[in-house]
């Protein structure tokens, strides 16, 4: 367990604090990890650890991530936790049962709320930009969430700042609720959609952000330098290979491993620490499906990302 305590950062401009490293659920409880006993331990773990920030979607493994994860939350106090969920993708073959129709919308929270066990979740994100729905249906549907008190923030996923800015300027003369945090993926080999379209609109906004997918799926770990072990996760979702498993990608990878041996640390935790140091970033969302993962990530807030560090980083995975 890493000896510096945890550290809490503002989504933006508000006032609610999550933890600089958070716990998703996505392909890990309800997916490959089925065991409820495991969930219930890698939750607890996070919890003594300091972590306040847990990520859950409807969609995670057809909604089994918020049950599992609802079992476990419920039973640690609610006031000390940021409970989140997502919507957008289809749950069954109906055609109202996806996107961001006030419909889809007004249903699916019931549903998340019920599946987690709780009467409210602290941010509800559309987990992506929907093109057949009207962005005043979306946002006046969330404003009334949070007047209902279902939610207490909504907040977007995977949306560009422009999308993130049309959503701001529609709040402000309608006088509904803005959005709040954006969850985009984030890691030293996806950085430029981040640095240069999302950051930049988020610091603007006030808005802040939960990021995804620090390690890029494992790829930072070193897991996939010498191919693909059975098990894992591209392994497992072969549609992520493709714009990861990139011959420079991995040579970098490799180089990056130097790097972090001169710094003192693993891949693993210069990999996470770097993503949590941009200044826009207020939680990085871990994925474990062990205790001993979750304890080995949260190393991660040993290690000082110092300019030099940074510049040479920066330049290894250069945009």
């Amino acid at each position: 367990m890493s000896s510096h305590q945890m550290t809490y950062r503002s989504l933006g401009k508000c006032g609610t604090k999550v933890s600089q490293f958070g716990l998703g659920g996505w392909v890990t409880y309800g997916g490959s990890v089925t065991d409820q006993e495991i969930t219930r331990n890698i939750l607890l773990a996070a919890f003594d650890a300091g972590i306040n920030f847990f990520d859950i979607a409807d969609v995670y493994a057809n909604g089994e991530s918020e049950r599992q994860m609802g079992k476990v939350l419920n039973e640690l106090p609610r006031h000390r936790l940021v409970i989140t969920s997502k919507l957008f993708w289809p749950m069954s073959d109906d055609v109202n049962d996806r996107g961001l129709s006030r419909k889809h919308i007004m249903e699916s929270v019931e549903k998340s709320l019920q599946r987690i066990g709780t009467d409210y979740l602290d941010i509800y994100f559309c987990h992506r930009f929907d093109n057949d729905t009207p962005l005043e249906e979306t946002v006046r549907a969330m404003d009334d969430l949070i007047h209902q008190g279902k939610i207490l923030y909504w907040g977007t996923s995977e949306w560009s700042g422009k999308q993130i800015a049309d959503a701001w300027k529609l709040c402000d003369r309608r006088g509904y609720y803005a959005p709040q945090v954006e969850q985009p993926q984030y890691n030293l080999v996806f950085r430029d959609k981040f640095e240069n379209d999302v950051a930049p609109q988020a610091q603007e906004l006030g808005v802040g952000t939960v990021v995804w997918s620090p390690l890029a799926s494992g790829l930072l770990t070193g897991k996939y330098d010498n191919g693909i072990p059975p098990g894992s996760r591209l392994d497992h979702f072969v549609g992520l290979r493709g714009s990861l498993l990139q011959e420079d990608i991995v040579e970098r990878v490799k180089k990056f491993a130097e790097i972090s041996r001169r710094a003192g640390t693993t891949r693993t935790q210069l990999a996470l620490a770097w993503t949590a140091s941009h200044p826009a970033v207020s939680s990085v969302i871990l994925g474990a499906s062990k205790v001993e993962q979750l304890n080995e990530n949260l190393l991660a807030l040993d290690c000082t990302i110092s300019p030099d560090l940074k510049a040479e980083l920066e330049k290894l995975f250069a945009i």
